[in-house]
């Protein structure tokens, strides 16, 4: 399983700027809400400096999506790669990365579930880049759920991106990781239901 490649910002320090300072705003506030020239003022920086890097406030929301996206499939295959080679620890992996994430500072939810929520039409391209990262994560677990041999490594897959959603979900409620650790449980014990 090849780590996803975060491509270095292979353009000015003002687009890497740009889409650090939306990346925060959007997170700690959501899409909508945010507006062009709050970033603008944030970031300090003109109006056409952005709409030279992005022709639209979308097209920057794709693309702060994309790079988050990427970061977090790349720290998912670091935490499977540090479980070791016991396929069942390699998917508890996931988890655990889950846990480490939950009691971060910074933790805010899933940007990808709020992507969805606030444009919830499939076509729109919002929509569809936070849909891509959904499925690209099941296609993960989809993975080591084979690998650990499970009889239908899909179906679990499913199962298991439901319960890692439902787990950010309550961690954002309640500011705790005890939903990681009962989505741990909860894996383990499908596993072992679905190899046995």
């Amino acid at each position: 399983m090849p780590a996803p490649a975060i491509p270095l910002e292979n353009s000015s320090p003002k687009r890497a700027h740009l889409m650090a300072t939306a990346w925060r705003l959007f997170y700690r506030d959501g899409y909508r809400v945010v507006g062009i020239d709050t970033i603008l003022a944030e970031a300090g920086v003109a109006k056409m400096t952005l709409y030279n890097h992005f022709p639209s406030k979308e097209d920057l929301i794709v693309a702060v999506l994309e790079k988050r996206d990427l970061e977090i499939r790349a720290g998912l295959h670091a935490a499977v790669e540090a479980a070791g080679r016991s396929p069942n620890r390699r998917l508890l992996g996931v988890f655990d990365w889950l846990d480490a994430w939950f009691a971060s500072d910074d933790f805010k939810g899933c940007a990808f579930i709020r992507a969805l929520s606030e444009y919830p039409e499939p076509d729109h391209p919002i929509h569809r880049t936070a849909w891509r990262h959904k499925q690209a994560v099941t296609a993960l677990l989809t993975e080591l759920t084979a690998a650990a041999g499970a009889k239908n490594p899909a179906t679990l897959a499913e199962t298991l991106s439901l319960l890692i959603d439902g787990s950010i979900i309550a961690a954002h409620a309640t500011g705790g990781t005890a939903p990681s650790t009962a989505a741990r449980a909860a894996a383990a014990s499908l596993l072992k239901l679905a190899t046995a």
